[in-house]
């Protein structure tokens, strides 16, 4: 047998940090305490159920499932959604079947990325896990409703993982300088310097641990360096952020989400917050400069009718000019829409309305107000009776214009802000009230 294949994965050469300090026990995971706290339910109750690990990447998911295998002495299986198959899935099953019947033991099996998984391998599993026979883990950066079926969901527990917070990045940082024998965190880190690579990792743990190990390679090559690390220094050595987005996963709907509510809230420091992590992340601008203009008619309306017009021409600026310069187009766009007055009575008007119609279906026309051009339809009454509204004062004259059986229904009535107002009174006035 070959010496290295007898040996644990983080004993081999060329072994990640990250990897090398992966927690074996529960006591020595670190972070995610209302995870914890769920956990600690099912370790009382000597119950793992099937579960599907939410969160972003670095915040603990495959260091708490490979803890919980060690904690219920499961067998641990893990594979990579991108990676495995129906047949290999199958496979495990079966083995964890005949494991389970032969030495009752109980199988874990870990799949990363699960979201990746299609419906036919998702259904694989189902029977296996209905049965007892797999203890399912799955791991995802992505919202697990718009990922996988509702079959499988219904079968596991939702664990949601939260960013490592400052606190449990600095606990981590201090016990993989402990673990790698080196000196106390202030000998290699300025309090500046240390302030900032704690929010640079962006509550990722695993890449905390990945730029640690960049940063002792780096001074262990470099004759002149000397710790602890300045800011300049360290961002040197490290570069700029790589925000966390994508714009096919959750973060995509989230901030997008954010950013068109932090407008409809007129919180114009939200908005511009969210627009610049949209750009950072890469986001299509004419996505945006698209939501805005459904934003203008649907939370601004006739409040301000200024806002559709300058929102499209954002979109028009947005298509000609194209980034980094549109970038200030959105800006100015957005400053507007979130500072404008806000209603929706036009948007809720025409949800009234297709509910009406959805209701009633297609009423005949009254006869006034049908086309008259030809002779049968003049003949048979289309048009007789229609009042032209310019031949009377101030352009209106009463008139019945809906359908016969839906006379009483009323879809718009204007707001008391901004232009609606004027609407509203203009309306009053024009009918005589």
């Amino acid at each position: 047998m070959d010496l290295f294949n007898s040996l644990p994965v983080s004993s081999l050469p060329g072994t990640p940090l990250a990897e090398r300090l992966r927690p074996e026990q529960l006591a020595a995971f670190v972070g995610q305490d209302k995870v914890l706290r769920q956990i600690q339910k099912y370790i009382s109750a000597q119950f793992l159920p099937s579960m599907i690990f939410w969160g972003p990447p670095g915040t603990g998911k495959t260091s708490l499932a490979r803890a919980l295998a060690n904690q219920f002495s499961f067998y641990f299986e893990s594979v990579n959604a991108v990676e495995s198959g129906a047949k290999q899935l199958k496979e495990i099953g079966e083995a964890a079947t005949q494991r389970r019947r032969e030495m009752q033991k109980q199988t874990m099996l870990f799949v990363d990325e699960i979201h990746r998984f299609n419906k036919a391998q998702q259904d694989v599993l189902l029977p296996f896990i209905e049965r007892g026979e797999i203890t399912l883990i799955g791991a995802t950066t992505e919202n697990p409703s718009y990922e996988l079926n509702r079959a499988l969901l219904s079968r596991c527990r939702l664990v949601v993982f939260e960013k490592l917070d400052l606190k449990s990045l600095r606990a981590l940082l201090v016990n993989a300088i402990s673990k790698e024998g080196l000196k106390d965190i202030e000998t290699y880190f300025s309090p500046e310097a240390l302030n900032w690579f704690l929010t640079w990792v962006d509550g990722d743990g695993r890449r905390l641990l990945t730029s640690l190990e960049e940063i002792l390679a780096d001074y262990s090559l470099n004759a002149k360096a000397h710790f602890p690390l300045s800011l300049s220094s360290l961002q040197q050595i490290l570069g700029s952020s790589v925000l966390g987005y994508d714009k096919s996963s959750d973060q995509h709907y989230d901030v997008i989400s954010a950013f068109i509510k932090s407008i409809r809230g007129s919180d114009v420091d939200a908005a511009l917050y969210y627009l610049a992590r949209m750009i950072k992340g890469g986001e299509d601008p004419v996505f945006i400069a698209r939501r805005l203009v459904i934003l203008a008619s649907e939370d601004i309306g006739n409040a301000d009718p200024r806002a559709l017009s300058i929102a499209v021409s954002g979109l028009q600026a947005v298509e000609l000019v194209g980034m980094p310069e549109c970038a200030i187009s959105l800006s100015q766009v957005v400053c507007y829409l979130a500072s404008a007055p806000k209603s929706n009575r036009s948007y809720m008007a025409l949800k009234k309305a297709q509910d009406c119609v959805e209701r009633t279906g297609t009423l005949p026309i009254p006869l006034h107000l049908r086309s008259s051009k030809s002779a049968p339809m003049q003949e048979l009454g289309y048009g007789q009776g229609y009042l032209y509204p310019h031949d009377y004062p101030r352009g209106w004259v009463p008139q019945e214009y809906l359908p016969e059986s839906i006379l009483k229904e009323s879809f718009y009535q204007p707001s008391d802000v901004g232009f609606e107002k004027q609407i509203k009174e203009f309306q009053k006035w024009l009918k005589g009230q």
